[in-house]
């Protein structure tokens, strides 16, 4: 299956992770690919990394001018980058707030911004954002994560009905119980009452992060053209 032969695909959050099955994904099924994360990512004949935060917004342009100038254009923009910092809502410091909403949700935004106008060029394309289960109920100790996912959710909405006359597609995808470095590291702030984490955890267990690389593809392919506006939960019946 190669959807995405001739492609260029923009990955953030490159590295690790869901970010690194998706560019596993989209390499596989065809796509050339510039892949940004913190971290040096994996290069060849199809893949150019860009190092720095897309919290930056000269790493987001340096990323779509790569693209361009490397492949020759932008079709599909996979934003995956995301941090996550636990505490109790009130002892939430403003510079765990800040930082966390600077990388979730505007550089979210950031690699948008400078990608709409070059997918506009080319005749459109596909929009993926990060949301998360986060973002569609309450989960305890994760108040910056989830106002950073809400409102990635309703960024992209916004996405979808301005520019769907104009050949963009903007979905999300929000993960839930997907073995990752950002959920690996999650604590619990002294005297939590660890079962309120069994609310954000899957019936069937955790899953590998190549799923919800695999939900990226579709909605990134033309496989997903009618799909708009939408929000693919991909959770193992979480919040079902």
């Amino acid at each position: 299956m190669q959807r995405f032969a001739g492609k260029v695909a923009l990955v953030t959050g490159a590295a690790s992770g869901i970010g690194k099955a998706t560019v596993d994904r989209l390499l596989a099924e065809g796509a050339s690919i510039v892949a940004v994360d913190v971290q040096p990512s994996a290069e060849g004949d199809r893949v150019v990394g860009v190092v720095g935060s897309v919290a930056d917004p000269a790493v987001a342009d340096e990323a779509v001018r790569t693209a361009v100038d490397r492949f020759g254009g932008l079709h599909v923009v996979a934003n995956v980058a995301g941090i996550l910092r636990t505490a109790n809502a009130h002892e939430h410091s403003l510079e765990m707030w800040q930082q966390v909403l600077d990388v979730n949700l505007t550089g979210t935004f950031l690699v948008c911004k400078a990608a709409i106008p070059v997918l506009l060029e080319g005749g459109g394309g596909a929009i993926v954002n990060t949301a998360s289960t986060a973002a569609l109920a309450g989960q305890a100790w994760g108040a910056a994560y989830s106002a950073s996912k809400g409102g990635v959710l309703a960024f992209t909405r916004v996405l979808a009905v301005e520019y769907a006359k104009r050949g963009i597609r903007a979905n999300t995808v929000s993960p839930g119980s997907i073995e990752t470095p950002i959920t690996g590291s999650f604590a619990f702030p002294p005297g939590a009452d660890t079962k309120l984490v069994h609310r954000s955890m899957a019936i069937s267990g955790p899953a590998g992060p190549e799923v919800i690389a695999a939900a990226i593809a579709y909605l990134g392919s033309d496989d997903a053209l009618h799909v708009n506006g939408a929000d693919l939960r991909v959770d193992g019946g979480t919040l079902s």
